[in-house]
């Protein structure tokens, strides 16, 4: 669970350890005396409960394109999340989500993203940190599409996760630098350099949170529906070095997902067994994926949204 930390640059995301939740509750309307000389009468009537929806989209690198298919298929069907939270690759849909793209611009988007926009290729190994891509064109092309707003500027309230390297804590940004936020979010150990934030090293959210659900339940969300895009370790291929750092979080995600994903409502999980996380050719299959697992579990979002009418 994220720490309290003091209060950060504005030019830096803030982490905070938890939000008030926020409730909507039905206030009980009264009718007095209506004239001299008649029974008193009294009327109320109650205001529905309205849910507060989260949307968590998990870690899983290029597999994240399926995210965009899922949030086609629920603005398809008129629902609106009031809170967006995304760790890694999830954290990416989510800021640009949060900021006012529709499931049809991030599908846009998706479909002409040239992956050598976000990977800054830097000296493999070099200097104290390691790793391969630096982050800065991750950061500046998130910063662009949200026109430059920050975490508390959204449309939509975000939470970003990352992990703390020092402490290997879970922090969830909720102010600051939208761009550095993600960067931090994404910055796989060994493929990605940590991103510094006031002096703090943060690494991939995907080690802590694969799925942050416990992250939208501290910001409010009384309807949590989850997307999870882990791989499955029977589907990776362990091959090599990366191969082995992507076996090894697999294995790791899928253990903690074991726990986290039993707090949604709604798990949503495409169908992406042939897809790896760096399978960034398949960005169409992997948005369809998403699209047709979101129907698929339609009628039970639709049956928790009347639990709350």
């Amino acid at each position: 669970m994220p720490d309290i930390f003091p209060l950060l640059s504005p030019q830096d995301p803030e982490p905070l350890q938890s939000t008030k939740r926020r409730q909507l509750i039905g206030f009980g309307l009264s009718c007095g005396v209506l004239a001299s000389g008649l029974n008193l009468s009294g009327c109320s009537t109650v205001t529905p409960k309205k849910p507060v929806i989260g949307l968590v989209l998990g870690a899983g690198a290029a597999r994240g394109f399926a995210h965009i298919g899922v949030i086609k298929a629920l603005e398809a069907q008129g629902i609106q999340p009031d809170i967006v939270v995304g760790s890694s690759a999830g954290s990416v849909i989510a800021a640009l989500f949060a900021s006012g793209a529709t499931g049809n611009d991030l599908n846009r988007l998706a479909l002409t993203l040239d992956e050598a926009t976000i990977a800054d290729w830097g000296l493999p190994f070099a200097g104290r940190f390691g790793g391969l891509i630096k982050g800065e064109a991750l950061q500046g092309m998130v910063n662009r599409e949200v026109r430059n707003k920050s975490i508390e500027q959204m449309r939509i309230p975000l939470g970003i996760v990352a992990t703390e390297l020092q402490s290997g804590k879970g922090v969830m940004f909720r102010s600051g630098n939208t761009g550095l936020a993600v960067r931090a979010s994404c910055s796989i150990p060994g493929v990605f350099q940590p991103a510094v934030i006031s002096g703090k090293e943060y690494i991939d959210g995907g080690l802590v949170a694969p799925v942050p659900v416990s992250y939208a339940r501290q910001m409010g969300a009384t309807l949590v529906i989850a997307v999870n895009i882990s791989s499955e370790p029977l589907h990776q291929d362990a091959s090599g070095t990366f191969g082995v750092l992507q076996q090894t979080i697999s294995i790791m995600q899928r253990s903690i997902n074991q726990y986290e994903l039993k707090s949604a409502d709604i798990v949503i999980t495409p169908h992406l067994m042939q897809m790896s996380s760096g399978d960034f050719k398949s960005r169409n299959a992997a948005i369809l994926a998403g699209e047709v697992a979101a129907q698929e579990q339609m009628s039970l979002i639709k049956e928790k949204l009347k639990t709350f009418s």
